[in-house]
């Protein structure tokens, strides 16, 4: 019954043209004929006398030709039986009403100019067609879809095929949302009810469907109606409170979805598909930043860039962004061939007119990076590329100097000759008071940065990120697919915490404060800390698993060069930060010093012999802060990387 139903609606909706409108305007013909009728019916208490059925058959062609003229002006013959809302019933209200004043003028001017009072209808009747055609007018157009619904409606109730589902907001963006999933066929959530923060609003109804309490009632209400799926409705939940919500639904095994936009936006467009997983980066301590688009194009639009690590998970993503904002050129530099191979046939595909270039190029070398400057001529570099993971590093600490510290010299140097207008250093929380390798070589490249933006015309500047949630080789994606495997899930300390950023936030900083503002150093405001065990905790529960139930979380110990808790600025440079934009800070680092190149021509050639003792010590020298580990402990390493990398 259900099936024949359906096909019934889908038949309507498909008939098109003419024959749609004939159709619609024929069923609004016989409305306000029944309407007319009932109306004289009801005046004359269910007998009518033979003098007003003339009477009414005088009057019904004049009614007629005046209400459907105005149906077809104000286009209620073009009725959409899934998308009507409210205002259409407006609308149809108004048009009645209209309607009903030009039947009643004319037969007032009939009447007039005939002196015959019995031209024109009772005015009682008058009324009373005017309430009787809205109605049937009103049914005509809605009970396709409010049949359809209640079917839908007790349809699901009984079948295990569909997700009983609670919407998290009771809002606008709630109601619309709902309006959406009632009105479509692309899904298979059963909407209970709603929740809500709102004490005003706990016990209404919208759409229908009850507001059941607030947010802290989640847990006791997926309980009671065996809840699957929660869809979270409100734009601008505060991520504490997303995150406290996680926490106590943890042993319900939920399903999670959000809709990731503003309040504006849903106001103009929803639809079910812009519900999306809830991930790990809508559970930040903070409300993410975001970029202006067109102020970032500025400084794109019409230039040469040249990306290095283009290959990679930050150097993909700020090529992806670039080519969007209509450069001159884009060069994308990387040792990794297949990698750099891929993005240039993606990057091809989207952006068919743009001038791509992808140049298999190790950073160092320095006589090709010369030969690679004088081809390209680019305005701008981005570098990203580097040696990143601290375990690795610690193990092989020549590779990360002869990759971050040389092979940042030896870019530095060919900007310099060839006249390259910005050059953007990415750099990482890890370069501060470093305790890793890694994170020395990170600090010795930003010393490089400052030491040549003071004698050179190109202008330098350092973007030190935190974290980069779903980079590759860091925690988002290991854990995903430690949790597919069934577990554990492995975190190095229960007290780790680290700061987080989305990989649009990075790309955003590097673009916008990278090559716009004035500064040499540039940090993200990016809050609080997050425990990488809450982190933990809270994705396996939105993978509808209980976390130290069904995933087992296991503590494998901090590794070689790891703290518990990361900076993004040194003491010194906190003093002298200020905000040049909303959520951007500029830094005034210490000058580098004098002896820097020199420092660094030592380590080369120590990083050439691999004398790994004697480069610690050196890194110690030039970077004070820098403590490095005991060798033996920096040679045990670790066999599975359990924390969150850096770019």
């Amino acid at each position: 019954m259900t099936e024949t139903r359906t096909d019934l609606v889908g038949r309507l909706r498909r008939m098109g043209g003419w024959r749609r409108y004939a159709l619609i305007l024929a069923g609004d013909s016989l409305a306000i004929a029944a309407a007319l009728y009932l109306a004289f019916l009801l005046r004359f208490e269910g007998r009518i006398p033979p003098d007003r059925w003339a009477q009414l058959l005088r009057c019904l062609p004049i009614l007629l030709a005046i209400r459907l003229t105005l149906h077809v002006a104000f286009g209620i013959h073009r009725w959409s039986f899934r998308l009507s809302g409210l205002q259409e019933g407006v609308r149809i209200v108004q048009v009645s009403l209209m309607g009903t004043g030009l039947f009643a003028m004319f037969f007032y001017f009939a009447q007039r100019a005939t002196q015959d009072v019995s031209v024109g209808p009772p005015r009682s009747v008058i009324v009373i067609e005017l309430l009787i055609a809205t109605t049937l007018v009103g049914i005509s157009r809605f009970s396709l879809r409010l049949a359809q619904s209640w079917g839908t409606q007790a349809f699901r109730a009984h079948s295990a095929d569909w997700v009983r589902t609670l919407v998290v907001g009771a809002g606008s963006a709630g109601e619309l949302l709902l309006r959406d999933l009632s009105r479509s066929d692309e899904h298979n959530y059963h909407v209970l009810g709603f929740v809500d923060d709102q004490p005003s609003k706990w016990g209404t109804t919208i759409g229908g469907r009850p507001v059941l309490g607030s947010l802290d009632d989640l847990p006791r209400l997926a309980r009671r109606w065996q809840v699957q799926q929660l869809l979270f409705a409100i734009p601008r939940l505060a991520p504490e409170r997303l995150r406290r919500v996680i926490d106590a639904c943890a042993d319900l095994k939920l399903d999670y979805k959000i809709l990731p936009v503003s309040f504006a936006y849903l106001h103009d467009r929803l639809s079910v598909s812009m519900l999306q997983d809830l991930a790990p980066e809508d559970l930040l301590s903070r409300t993410p930043v975001s970029f202006d688009a067109e102020e970032t194009a500025a400084y794109v639009r019409g230039r040469r860039i040249l990306v290095t690590g283009a290959a990679g998970s930050i150097g993909s993503e700020i090529c992806r962004q670039v080519a969007a904002l209509e450069p001159e050129s884009l060069v994308l530099a990387d040792i990794n061939e297949n990698g750099l191979y891929f993005l240039f046939r993606h990057l091809q595909r989207a952006h068919p007119t743009l001038r791509l270039v992808p140049e298999v190029v190790d950073i160092r070398d320095p006589a090709r990076l010369q030969q690679l400057g004088g081809e390209h001529r680019p305005h701008c570099i981005l570098h990203a590329a580097a040696h990143k993971h601290v375990p690795l590093m610690e193990r092989n600490p020549e590779e990360a100097v002869k990759n971050n510290v040389l092979g940042c010299r030896n870019l530095v140097r060919m900007a310099d000759a060839v006249g390259v207008e910005r050059f953007v250093l990415i750099s990482t929380d890890k370069a501060v008071n470093p305790a890793s390798v890694m994170g020395a070589t990170k600090r010795i490249a930003e010393m490089l940065v400052r030491h040549y933006a003071r004698r050179s015309r190109t202008i330098f500047a350092v973007v030190r990120f935190g974290n980069v949630l779903g980079s590759a080789g860091s925690v988002v994606p290991l854990f995903k697919t430690q949790i597919a495997k069934g577990g554990p899930v492995t975190v190095t300390h229960r007290d780790c915490r680290r700061f987080l950023m989305t990989t649009r936030e990075a790309v955003g900083l590097t673009l916008l404060a990278g090559l716009g503002a004035e500064g040499d150093l540039f940090v993200l405001e990016m809050g609080e800390p997050i425990r990488v065990l809450d982190l933990a905790r809270s994705m396996i529960t939105l993978a509808g698993h209980v976390p130290d139930g069904d995933i087992p979380i296991v503590f494998t110990g901090l590794r070689p060069g790891e703290k518990l808790d990361e900076e993004l600025m040194t003491e010194e440079e906190a003093r002298s930060s200020h905000t040049v934009r909303e959520g951007i800070r500029a830094v005034k680092s210490p000058p580098p010093p004098d002896d820097l190149e020199a420092g660094i021509g030592v380590l080369e050639g120590l990083a050439a012999r691999a004398e790994r003792e004697a480069l610690r010590e050196r890194l110690r020298e030039i970077v004070p802060d820098y403590v490095p580990l005991d060798p033996a402990d920096a040679a045990a390493g670790s066999s599975e990387e359990s924390e969150v990398a850096v770019p």
